[in-house]
């Protein structure tokens, strides 16, 4: 149910106009370009919440990346990486779904028989588009005032992931958080 929400989130962000784009793109309409995008979308989070609980380098990347996008953003200066609080600049989150790219649009390929390169295509269409609704929904679960950060293990470094069972939590947040 959260995910169809996510989808629907990320469907909302798209818009019209980017809807038409990637049903062009697929050479289908707006219903089978709402499918390859909600066939992609569920991948993609999928891929992170994977990553996200793997005890490696990569399971660190993607936590950190979660707990960048819970941080506000900064004032001022946010404007200097093109729009998005400055995640298209170099975030981490913008370089964990680079990473998911191309896996992503293999496995999309395989289910829905579009070759990998198109759904490649999609997937960085899709890219600012997932940013966007991570930052919404960081945004709004953080609109109790308490600091992102809180539930961090003493002596955390600064945007670290929560300890514990903070990183279910702020998976749910931004993952599951939204439309009920």
């Amino acid at each position: 149910m959260s995910e169809s929400s996510f989808q629907d989130d990320v469907l909302g962000e798209l818009g019209d106009d980017r809807l038409n784009e990637i049903a062009s793109l697929l050479g289908t309409d707006t219903v089978g370009a709402r499918d390859t995008v909600a066939t992609t979308v569920g991948a993609m989070t999928g891929g992170l919440q994977q990553k996200a609980g793997a005890d490696d380098e990569d399971g660190a990347e993607v936590r950190q990346a979660f707990a960048e996008v819970a941080e506000p953003p900064l004032q001022g200066v946010s404007t200097l990486g093109g729009g998005l609080g400055g995640l298209l600049g170099g975030g981490m989150m913008a370089g964990v779904l680079a990473k998911l790219s191309r896996p992503v649009a293999n496995a999309v390929s395989k289910k829905t028989g579009i070759p990998a390169a198109t759904v490649s295509r999609v997937v960085e269409m899709l890219i600012p588009v997932l940013l966007a609704v991570f930052a919404k929904r960081a945004a709004a679960g953080n609109s109790t005032g308490a600091p992102a950060g809180a539930g961090t293990a003493a002596g955390g470094a600064p945007g670290a992931a929560p300890a514990g069972g903070g990183l279910g939590d702020l998976l749910g947040q931004i993952l599951g958080g939204g439309k009920k």
